[in-house]
């Protein structure tokens, strides 16, 4: 049974029917944001009722858009929260966690929002569907295109790591590489469209169901703390459609009688070297405007101008949030602390949140009481230029033979 109700406009509230492919909204092209009867639903659908379910975000299935269906699923969802007990001693924050989103299916969590946009794109008829990417987004539509045998076509800068771009070609889909970001590789697909009008973008935001999957780790994580919700969230915020997602569950859980009281203190990370949501927030304003030439290795949070910065910002300040930059070189330091202290190898976007967490001690953000979740949004394994820096700095630990030894 579906609760979805309507499409509506997340900036001027018009409603859209959502038994048809949409994409923003009509009126202002803002994102559009998919509604469910969720009074009605809360009459029945409760915390009990997920105990024997599979742990995948197909659980949560009454507030999600698509029927679920075996040939949509890979598993994906179902993350560990994992306690960094000796980085969490080091800084005095005992209840300090990582959500390892770098477990799901094709290494990241874009298998949740892609699994859900492309499983309701060919629900609705669509054959053809394509994205610009930073890596990981790409990777994961060419998988979940080639499952449901749709077309797949992927635009992503030329310094796109190349285990994103080998996934996306093995996996058979049409790959463009494009010299710059991904805002130029979002208007080499505009480009790309007019030539090709039954293409479908399932670009960030561009059409409304990404979200909807990657909500799915909000509420993982209220059943992951006992039916509880953590004081902190620290996410690394390229798009951003992870932190909107999340605090779009957050409200429905609310409405649902879920949970009460303050919801969790999201913060959103990026690097010095990209920093529209960051200085938007620091100067009050309600959009982030585009910054000029973006670097930083971190790829997946190199995104110069966001769709949804005005929901982010509005998340930020609504949660008592904040946002926080931090250098290409912390990133790369804390990574490589990460796995010598604690076992798992990071996105250079997810070492992001650790290399923010003594920054907002400072400014201080965070109190020793704080349960506060990290996201990790992929795994290391898929960065490798990133780690063969990380290597330079290991080869005094490497031996040849055993008379190499000290």
């Amino acid at each position: 049974m579906s609760y979805v109700t309507e499409l509506i406009c997340s900036s001027c509230g018009t409603e859209h029917a959502a038994d048809q492919v949409q994409t923003v909204c009509r009126l202002c092209e803002k994102p559009l944001l998919v509604q469910y009867d969720l009074s009605r639903l809360a009459a029945s659908w409760t915390p009990e009722v997920l105990t024997d379910r599979p742990f995948t975000m197909w659980r949560y299935h009454e507030v999600l858009p698509a029927t679920p269906d075996p040939r949509y699923n890979l598993g994906e969802g179902g993350t560990p929260l994992v306690r960094l007990s000796r980085m969490g001693a080091r800084w005095g924050l005992p209840h300090l966690a990582l959500k390892d989103e770098g477990q799901n299916p094709t290494l990241s969590f874009k298998a949740r929002g892609l699994s859900m946009a492309v499983s309701r794109a060919y629900e609705l008829g669509c054959s053809h569907l394509a994205i610009p990417s930073a890596g990981n987004a790409a990777g994961a539509l060419a998988v979940y295109t080639a499952r449901l045998g749709l077309r797949c076509t992927v635009f992503m800068p030329e310094d796109t790591p190349q285990a994103n771009i080998t996934e996306c070609q093995i996996a058979g889909a049409e790959v463009h590489l494009i010299p710059g970001t991904i805002a130029d590789a979002g208007k080499a697909l505009q480009a790309y469209q007019q030539q090709h009008p039954e293409v479908f973008s399932v670009s960030t935001l561009r059409e409304p169901y990404r979200i909807e999957g990657k909500k799915t780790m909000g509420y993982e994580l209220f059943e992951q703390y006992n039916h509880e919700l953590p004081d902190v969230i620290i996410y690394p915020t390229g798009g951003g459609t992870g932190l909107i997602g999340m605090w779009k569950a957050f409200q429905e859980m609310k409405a649902l009688g879920w949970v009460k009281g303050p919801l969790p203190r999201m913060v959103a990370v990026q690097s010095t070297g990209c920093a529209p949501i960051v200085r938007a927030f620091e100067h009050g304003l309600d959009y982030a405007p585009p910054w000029k030439h973006p670097r930083t290795l971190a790829s997946g949070i190199r995104v110069p101008a966001a769709l949804g910065d005005f929901l982010i910002l509005k998340a930020l300040r609504e949660s008592r949030g904040t946002a926080v930059a931090v250098p290409d070189e912390a990133i790369l330091q804390v990574m490589q602390e990460l796995v010598q202290e604690e076992g798992i190898l990071t996105a250079p976007e997810g070492a992001a949140t650790l290399a923010a967490v003594p920054v907002l001690q400072q400014k201080g953000f965070l109190r020793e009481q704080d349960r506060i979740v990290l996201f990790n949004t992929g795994s290391g394994y898929k960065y490798q230029r990133v780690l063969d820096r990380l290597r330079q700095k290991a080869d005094a630990n490497v031996y040849g033979t055993s008379s190499d030894l000290p």
